[in-house]
């Protein structure tokens, strides 16, 4: 009852060790004992089961992040300090969600250079440093500061590697109609508000011929009456309302 197996292991069964006994293992494994090594990556297993929810949501295959995460874990088991009187766990689920987010960003439709990735990383990597040394969230300027970047380059750089979202995922819901990230989205320059009915016609217009397409811009870009549409293509007025309708007819299909 209830046993939820992941990569083959049994989450309901997996250990739990105590502070004595992680520190016992720890001079063991900094001993060469390998057995310890190895009962604190089982031991902390849960640390990986509790961070890979927080990525539930992105469509990614639990088994392949619970695998991304356990390369996290054993990092962070193989580089702990226990002079720095800190608890592995503050330590390792850091360095967990890092190991995640970095899978998740390679995997990343988008593609960015090596040179803005590797910024990018570093960043985190300092963000991370700075997070375990003052034991709260580091502001940009603080983490171009631990680089020796300018803040600009580094901006740049986390905003390239950020996971893109649908315009249509909800932000908001307290049992009405959500809020989508579209509701929150305006174009100032532009000033249209309903800018992405634009976009969606001009897809819907590339549908058209191109008489099709030339009445429509005609009559309703251009602002002429049918009959001056008529004049300059050198048809009737009623050839020009009847290919008016029917291009309008597969613009509605279309969209």
């Amino acid at each position: 009852m209830n046993k939820v197996e992941i990569c083959g292991v049994n989450t309901a069964k997996l250990p739990i060790l105590s502070n004595e006994e992680m520190k016992k293992l720890f001079l063991e494994m900094q001993a060469g004992n390998k057995e310890a090594r190895n009962k604190i990556i089982s031991g902390n297993l849960r640390l990986v089961l509790s961070v890979i929810q927080r990525f539930n949501n992105r469509g990614e295959n639990p088994d392949d992040l619970f695998q991304v995460g356990c390369i996290g874990l054993i990092k962070a088991a193989e580089n702990f300090d226990l002079g720095q009187n800190v608890r592995f766990s503050t330590y390792a689920v850091p360095m967990i969600i890092g190991e995640c987010r970095r899978h998740l960003r390679d995997d990343n439709p988008i593609r960015v250079s090596r040179s803005i990735r590797d910024v990018a990383y570093k960043a985190l990597q300092a963000r991370d440093a700075l997070v375990t040394r003052q034991g709260k969230e580091p502001k940009v300027n603080e983490i171009a500061r631990e680089m020796e970047l300018p803040v600009e380059e580094v901006v740049f750089a986390l905003d390239a590697i950020a996971e893109p979202i649908s315009l249509f995922e909800p932000i908001y819901n307290d049992g009405g109609d959500p809020i989508y990230v579209l509701d929150q989205v305006k174009d100032d320059k532009d000033g249209e508000e309903n800018w992405t009915e634009s976009i969606s016609i001009k897809d819907a217009l590339a549908c058209l011929n191109e008489r099709e397409k030339r009445i429509i811009n005609l009559r309703f870009f251009a602002g002429r009456t049918q009959m001056e549409v008529a004049e300059e293509i050198g048809i009737s007025q009623a050839q020009v309302s009847r290919l008016e309708k029917g291009a309008l007819m597969h613009l509605r299909k279309y969209m």
